[in-house]
């Protein structure tokens, strides 16, 4: 599996979105190029905080889940944590909500504005151990460019 060159990516998202006032296209691509980046993933996508759950947003893969509480699977735990959740094995994973159950690992990244949490990047794969600290540290660079359209 090759690494993917996350500042490559984080430079094409800020090509796409610098001075590009649509919110729901910019998250859109964002969702895109990761998608079409990341190889052995079969989901990539946002889920934004409204009146207190996360709610879904702009995605590449199958049909996903539509709201989520905070504290709850894998990305409500983000939220509730404020951290980033890297799953090895998301069958293993206390509350772990199947929206696909193709999928065997998970990384969470949450998202902020004005120092709050805003939402998650959300990315699954249908192998285990899929995600490491090269993603986590990739990703985390990934969010901070898209933080920017905020």
């Amino acid at each position: 599996m090759q690494k993917p060159d996350y500042n490559a990516l984080a430079l094409q998202l800020h090509a796409l979105t610098d001075g590009v006032p649509h919110f729901t296209a910019n998250t859109a691509n964002a969702a895109a190029i990761i998608y079409n980046a990341l190889d052995r993933i079969n989901w990539a996508g946002f889920y934004f905080m409204e009146n207190g759950k996360l709610v879904l947003n702009a995605f590449q893969g199958k049909p996903a889940c539509i709201e989520i509480e905070v504290g709850r699977g894998v990305c409500g735990m983000a939220v509730k944590e404020d951290k980033l959740q890297l799953v090895a094995n998301v069958h293993k994973f206390p509350g772990h909500i199947a929206c696909d159950p193709d999928s065997r690992s998970e990384i969470v990244v949450p998202i902020h504005k004005n120092g709050q949490v805003f939402g998650v990047l959300d990315i699954d794969s249908p192998y285990t151990e899929r995600f490491d600290e090269y993603d986590a540290k990739g990703l985390s660079a990934f969010v901070k460019e898209f933080e920017r359209i905020l």
